[in-house]
């Protein structure tokens, strides 16, 4: 373009195909930088007399799409009306593209119904228009208006409709649009096409069928190993994720940022850090610049996996940190129980001149109920409005509730539900209902137990929440009625299941599990362990078994809980002083947590475990968190 500018400012006499010529030339060249020269060309066009033809516009509304220039975009199509060229219907298709990327699909569905004439372009534009701005229904709504109108669909078509199938998970209606494209083959030779069938069927949380078509790809792009590696990230398969992982490096194909976001997303799911670690190897010999959006799932994936020295040092190398990035610490230092280094670093934040958002408070509203930080917690969510100009959500209340019910202050957080401007929402009920269970107040119980049900009829937890508050009681009536409930609605509570990662592989345990081929070391070992701990003065607590059951009954089933035996497979099989890291997908006993601490006595063990609300770093006999949990 510089050398075409160059030729066209020494040209004295321009007529009308050459400016048209530069415009297009800007606008089609990509770049804020292009796109902007673009619009003032088309000015000085203007000022220096020639009028725009069907031929200018087009271009003029991509670059203003391109640039969100809303009121630029809106004052050219008060022009093309002026000028009767709204009619034609590749200007009309312009305006339909600049709108869409406007976000303003209202102004571009009104041009699309008043266009005279509509050609395939018009209706890929209001499809994918649709999908983009997230109402993949009206996106459905206009592909059977274009059936109507005896319209043949192509390969964008397709997408679209694809990608509406996979925001709206309709399965039934994604197999028939895959069914239309194997009657027409030769539109499987377009790879867009295969990898969003690929991505369709995992968001439809159909990995089979994903999986099935992603085999029968002989040449993979990196695109396809993507949509398969992330598919079974968001499906929970983290195993199968990272296997994938593996596959893709061994056969050669270059991952990029989306894969590794992805993979580093999968490690923490399961706490694998070694995995993780590895990748962050990977990445710097393969000369990787780790962008914002890469350090971020760095700092997060060591976070989570139970790292908080690495995750602090990748934050400080960051050479740019977001919004994401600082929110992303908060919350690391906060799932920790270190609730005043998230505060300090949610001021660090505000001084480094990052306005926080609502889920940065959110977080650090989180941190201060993790650490018990009620002052602090009240005085940043009383200032949300003043200070922040962010006004309180739910997930705001849900925190502060959850901050004062921990700490014993249960009427003050009824009240505050109670003074909401808007409806509160299950989440804030079961909040309260949780700090119910920890201050064992069965009256607040029972008065919430109706709401909260009402609320969420099929949420099991605080279904199981509120059936432990009665077994604690010993009410076991109570007990029998509310599991009837949930029997009687078809819900299912899942069953505990521990994640322990040893030399790059993790190995999964579930409640009593027998499955594993080290089966009878580990259970002789837990004999052994056992043993040890009640003559070092253990003594089980048998109320963390909720089963009017014998207490010798309830000893036992506390012994088969999992992370217990992912504690045990841990010392088989790693050497003295190498820390244990252990993930639990529910919420850790208190037996089990008094366990924890006598084994990392005795063994002198640094065992790091991740239950599903927070972190708890066992070491010489206590707790990270100081038994507040």
């Amino acid at each position: 373009m510089p050398q075409a500018q160059f030729i066209f400012d020494g040209i004295d006499f321009k007529n009308l195909f050459l400016w048209n010529f530069m415009i297009r030339g800007y606008a089609c060249n990509g770049g804020s930088t292009s796109s902007f020269k673009s619009i003032v060309l088309y000015r000085e066009m203007l000022a220096f007399g020639w009028k725009a033809d069907k031929f200018t516009y087009p271009f003029v509304l991509k670059a203003c799409g391109y640039l969100l220039l809303v009121e630029i975009g809106r004052r050219v199509h008060g022009e093309v009306v002026v000028s009767g060229l709204d009619s034609d219907i590749y200007v009309g298709n312009s305006l339909l593209a600049m709108y869409m990327k406007f976000g303003d699909m209202g102004m571009a569905r009104m041009l699309f119904d008043r266009m005279p004439e509509r050609d395939l372009t018009s209706w890929n534009t209001m499809i994918s228009g649709y999908v983009k701005n997230e109402n993949p229904k009206e996106a459905l709504v206009i592909f059977d208006m274009m059936e109507k109108a005896g319209m043949t669909v192509d390969g964008t078509t397709l997408l679209g409709l694809l990608s509406a199938c996979a925001g709206l998970m309709a399965l039934e209606l994604g197999k028939g649009v895959h069914g239309y494209v194997v009657r027409h083959n030769a539109e499987m030779s377009n790879k867009f096409l295969r990898n969003a069938l690929i991505e369709m069927y995992c968001s439809c949380n159909s990995t089979a069928y994903a999986r099935r078509l992603f085999d029968e790809v002989k040449l993979k792009d990196t695109v396809s190993w993507n949509s398969m590696i992330s598919g079974c990230e968001q499906s929970g398969d983290a195993f199968e994720c990272l296997r994938l992982f593996c596959k893709m490096v061994t056969e050669g194909a270059l991952p990029d940022e989306v894969t590794i976001v992805t993979v580093l997303g999968a490690c923490d799911q399961i706490m694998a850090l070694q995995f993780g670690t590895s990748v962050h190897s990977y990445l710097v010999k393969k000369g990787f610049g780790v962008n914002t959006i890469v350090g971020t799932s760095l700092l997060d994936m060591y976070s989570k996996c139970g790292s908080l020295a690495s995750s602090r040092c990748v934050f400080d190398e960051m050479p740019e940190k977001n919004l994401v990035s600082w929110s992303a610490m908060v919350t690391g230092y906060g799932v920790h129980g270190k609730g005043r280094e998230a505060i300090t670093i949610f001021q660090a934040m505000i001084a480094n001149n990052v306005c926080p958002d609502e889920g940065v408070l959110t977080s650090v509203l989180s941190a201060c109920s993790h650490a018990g930080l009620v002052n602090e917690g009240r005085q940043i969510f009383h200032g949300m409005t003043t200070k922040y100009n962010v006004k309180p959500t739910p997930a705001h209340y849900s925190c502060v509730v959850d901050l004062l019910g921990r700490a014993g202050h249960l009427n003050e957080a009824y009240e505050l539900i109670k003074s909401m401007e808007v409806v509160p929402t299950d989440d804030i009920w079961a909040a309260l209902l949780s700090a119910c269970r920890l201050q064992r107040n069965v009256n607040l119980a029972e008065i919430l137990e109706q709401k909260v049900f009402e609320m969420n009829p099929k949420g099991v937890g605080s279904y199981v929440c509120l059936s432990n508050i009665y077994a604690a009681e010993k009410r076991w009536g109570d007990v029998e009625r509310v599991r009837a409930m949930v029997r009687k609605k078809g819900l299912k509570k899942p069953p505990g299941c521990s994640f322990v990662e040893v030399d790059k592989k993790v190995h999964r345990f579930l409640v009593g599990d027998r499955s594993h081929q080290q089966t009878e070391h580990i259970y002789a070992k837990l004999e052994d362990l056992k043993q040890q701990l009640k003559e070092a003065g253990y003594k089980p607590d048998t109320n963390s078994v909720f089963y009017d059951v014998d207490k010798e009954v309830k000893e036992k089933m506390l012994w088969d809980h999992s992370e217990r035996l992912a504690i045990v497979f841990a010392l088989i099989n790693t050497g003295p002083g190498t820390i244990i890291r252990i993930t639990k997908n529910l919420r850790t006993c208190g037996d089990c947590h008094t366990v924890t601490k006598l084994i990392s006595k005795l063994m002198c063990r640094e065992i790091i475990m991740r239950d599903i609300r927070r972190f708890h770093h066992f070491k010489d006999g206590s707790c990270s968190c100081s038994d507040y949990w």
